[in-house]
């Protein structure tokens, strides 16, 4: 791809490996990474940074507020599960709310009788390269996908895991790409009874296609034709936009070492195919 396609903005406050980001208005959020816990806030229009501490649902009633979720760690490292009510650092509203509502503070995670919560399968669990998306009838559900080959799901309002599955793939899908692939995750479908009923379609880049039945709690799996760059990296940094999976980079492991990719592939979901 030519670099004329590619615009150089700020360099990042400090250096940052395997960050996760969350998109909000006009914002990215930056959410920590490897060995540090500082959070920024990048605001595309002024092409600036702001830190915003040291170290997901999003159903706010109000449009300035955001509710972030942080879980992950193994056996190596602490295990967490951490929310932040996020309120824009850039606006006035911030200074009124962080006063009144613990804004921008992060907390532990708790259930209504505020007993902490760890979301985990076991005490053994590796959430090393977890990656997550929310679906669901009221967005209730969190999908978590982790190491080596498990998909689970996790039910916001009851605190429970209600579902577990195991991909048969030969590849670890911890790291990869999950994103889903409608509206909220969210697909209505007409039975032969004239009822709607509620699917929520996600892809896996190692890979694998995901349909899950909000009315029966079932999963269903089918393969996806990718290029195979995508299936066989992981690691990289992805960004889903419309239709468009676009992914930036990433390592395998061959011959005993890392081999690292400097390209950058668009997926379109609808067409099914992918290009550099």
């Amino acid at each position: 791809m030519s670099n004329q396609i590619f615009q150089t903005l700020k360099e990042l406050p400090i250096p940052l490996c395997q960050s996760q980001c969350v998109l909000h208005k006009h914002e990215f959020l930056i959410c920590g990474g490897w060995n540090t816990r500082d959070c920024f806030s990048y605001d595309i229009l002024k092409n600036e940074y702001k830190f915003i501490l040291k170290l997901v649902d999003n159903n706010n009633k109000s449009s300035n507020e955001i509710t972030l979720l942080s879980f992950g760690g193994s056996s190596l490292t602490k295990r967490h599960t951490l929310m932040m009510k996020y309120v824009s650092v850039w606006s006035n509203i911030s200074n009124k709310l962080n006063k009144s509502n613990s804004c921008n503070e992060r907390i532990p995670f708790t259930d209504n009788d505020s007993h902490p919560i760890i979301i985990g399968r076991d005490k053994n669990h590796n959430y090393l390269g977890v990656r997550a998306v929310i679906g669901g009838s009221s967005n209730h559900l969190l999908f978590v996908t982790y190491y080596p080959n498990n998909i689970s799901v996790f039910d916001l309002n009851t605190f429970q895991f209600i579902q577990q599955n195991t991909l048969q793939t030969s590849h670890y899908i911890n790291y990869r790409c999950f994103v889903s692939n409608s509206k909220k995750g969210q697909k209505v479908i007409k039975t032969n009874q004239g009822k709607n009923k509620q699917n929520y379609q996600m892809l896996l880049f190692c890979v694998k296609t995901g349909l899950y039945d909000d009315d029966s709690n079932t999963f269903k799996f089918r393969q996806l034709p990718v290029y195979k760059d995508i299936g066989s990296f992981y690691a990289y940094a992805y960004a889903y936009i419309n239709d468009v999976v676009l992914s930036f980079g990433g390592r395998q492991w061959i011959g005993y070492k890392f081999i690292y990719s400097k390209l950058v592939h668009k997926y379109s979901i609808q067409k099914k195919n992918a290009f550099h």
